[in-house]
């Protein structure tokens, strides 16, 4: 007979079971952010750390494969496993897994997103199409029509999408990916601005009027006015 949480019940879906590699591919990168295990240094040989940890060398490999995929660790053949620098070798790419580890990674990521946020909403403003400011006011009112507040935040998430492609520029397109990526892992505590859909479709409307309108300065005023509000709302929600 399966096992009662390998189906939908009561119209809830089962949690997947964490493995061994898993919780040892989770231990291993909260002692590496946590500095037990710092940037440059090579790990202990691979089985004084699987005993350490109570592991074999097989879920050893397969750990550090993941963290090695993810940025943290390099093997050098012949020489053992080293700590990357990632502050100085990695990418944004790490930002998810830095702001699971530490709350305090969000901050800077919103300081991120105003600067970036504002620049973007500037350049849509001059250079959106016709096609591309029919698109922004379709996502607006998206935002309005929203049922619940999740649904709102990731309304409100494709409105910036879009004020992104409309500035021409892909690279603007990939840090605005980034940036939400790293919202990921305290998403469902960021939803406080996206708890009445007209409140959020009123907050974020002067951004898209200016764009619009091709009114750079005023789009630019607008966005970083909007990406302020929305921050104070969210930290307070955090906190």
């Amino acid at each position: 007979m399966a096992h009662p949480l390998s189906h939908w019940e009561d119209g809830v879906a089962a949690l997947p079971r964490e493995t061994i590699v898993d919780v040892l591919e989770g231990r291993l990168r909260e002692d590496i952010l946590d500095g037990r295990h710092p940037a440059g240094s090579y790990l202990p040989p691979e089985r004084t750390l699987a005993d350490g940890y109570g592991v074999t060398r097989t879920t050893l490999k397969h750990a550090f494969g993941r963290l090695t995929q993810a940025g943290l660790l390099e093997t050098r053949h012949g020489v053992g496993t080293r700590v990357r620098d990632y502050l100085r070798l990695g990418g944004a790419d790490l930002l998810p897994m830095l702001v699971r580890h530490s709350p305090d990674w969000i901050g800077e990521v919103f300081e991120v997103r105003r600067g970036v946020g504002a620049l973007i909403s500037e350049r849509a403003a001059l250079r959106a199409t016709d096609r591309q400011r029919d698109e922004l006011r379709a996502r607006l009112a998206a935002v309005r029509g929203a049922p619940d507040a999740d649904a709102v935040q990731l309304a409100d998430i494709e409105v910036h999408r879009a004020l992104a492609r409309a500035t021409g520029n892909r690279v603007y397109v990939l840090l605005t990916n980034t940036l939400f990526n790293a919202y990921l892992p305290v998403r469902a505590a960021l939803r406080a601005p996206f708890t009445e859909p007209q409140a959020a479709h009123e907050r974020l409307e002067p951004v898209v009027d200016a764009v619009t309108a091709g009114d750079a300065a005023a789009a630019r005023r607008a966005a970083e006015h909007y990406l302020t509000v929305t921050e104070r709302i969210m930290l307070e929600g955090l906190a």
